[in-house]
């Protein structure tokens, strides 16, 4: 055989080889019969197939549709997690999958589930007082005890009473009119805050001031006005 032809059968095995290889590196990532496929990530804020736009509460970003599965769930999707009456679920930008069969399928997130963080577009939203964290048709709230965010249900009537604005700070200016030192001050303001608690029921510093929400508004104004009212009678300038 001379060297030109065994040059070119070699060339034509190479090119042949490169050509397999690219076919089988292609495969997995087709997409299947029915809704079955691959996809690039959720909340994007340009639509891809099998995606709805969600503009509730200002996130406008878009998500899968329930139902549409995929062979492997995204790369950098947590999980495993699973839900309160079973089932297994993996979390990515918002997106819920849930295994069936031989697939995951996007799927509602499971409520009373805790994930570390939250999805990289969301929408904080208050209610009473209480910041909820909404993505994708679903409500987190943080859990201090746990470091994590919780998978919660609709509050009722939450779309007619959220706000997106920031309720009014709690916090109030005090100055000592009367030349009181930072220590006897600060005494002052741990009494005065103690006894607005006992007057109101209300404590800023249990989470929604450890009331119901739908008298958080009213018992929030008690406290803080028996807190200004004690620190003024004591000699202090509230603002």
């Amino acid at each position: 055989m001379s060297y030109k032809h065994q040059t070119r059968r070699w060339m034509s095995l190479i090119a042949a080889s490169v050509l397999s290889l690219a076919f089988i590196g292609t495969a997995p990532g087709q997409q299947a019969s029915g809704q079955t496929g691959t996809h690039p990530p959720a909340g994007r804020a340009r639509a891809a197939p099998h995606q709805h736009f969600d503009g509730r509460f200002s996130n406008n970003r878009y998500y899968y549709n329930r139902g549409y599965a995929v062979r492997r769930p995204p790369p950098g999707s947590f999980g495993d997690l699973h839900g309160p009456r079973g089932g297994r679920y993996r979390y990515h930008r918002g997106d819920w999958y849930r295994w069936r069969d031989d697939s995951w399928v996007v799927w509602g997130a499971p409520v009373g589930v805790f994930v570390p963080w939250l999805p990289p577009y969301y929408s904080t939203i208050w209610r009473y007082g209480v910041p909820y964290y909404y993505a994708n048709d679903t409500y987190y709230l943080w859990d201090a005890n746990l470091g994590k965010y919780q998978v919660v249900a609709p509050p009722a009537g939450i779309e007619e009473t959220a706000t997106t604005q920031a309720p009014p700070s709690d916090r109030l200016f005090v100055y000592p009119k009367n030349g009181q030192s930072a220590a006897q001050q600060s005494q002052d303001e741990f009494d005065c805050h103690r006894w607005a608690v006992a007057q109101s029921g209300f404590d800023p510093t249990l989470p929604g001031g450890g009331v119901p929400p739908t008298l958080l508004p009213q018992k929030r104004d008690d406290y803080l006005r028996a807190d200004a009212s004690c620190l003024s009678g004591r000699g202090y300038s509230v603002r």
